[in-house]
């Protein structure tokens, strides 16, 4: 994530190192967005999207999903898990940050 921070060096960012942290920093920061790592220690980045999705105060946080995941069909499951994005590693710096741009109109 380092890289990512990198890019967003005009913007305030918050990291977290599992899926557990990263519910409970957005619970108390209310984040205007979330870059979702899929691949996360213990609980994957898909099932800390359904939560943050389910609870009232971050259901309306943008989640963009950040994953080598490439394969048939995990575009939709990640979709289907709540993410409103999608952006796949590596990460093309002109497209990720209008991507980031877009979804912080």
């Amino acid at each position: 994530m380092a890289v990512t921070q990198n890019y967003l060096q005009s913007h305030e960012v918050l990291t977290a190192i599992n899926a557990e942290d990263g519910i409970a920093l957005a619970v108390a920061e209310c984040p205007d967005l979330i870059l979702m790592d899929i691949q996360l220690p213990g609980m994957d980045g898909l099932e800390a999207t359904r939560q943050l999705k389910t609870q009232a105060q971050t259901a309306d946080i943008k989640i963009i999903a950040l994953t080598a995941f490439a394969m048939d069909g995990d575009k939709q499951r990640i979709v289907d898990a709540g993410c409103d994005g999608y952006i796949s590693k590596p990460i093309r710096y002109r497209i990720f940050l209008a991507d980031i741009v877009r979804f912080l109109e």
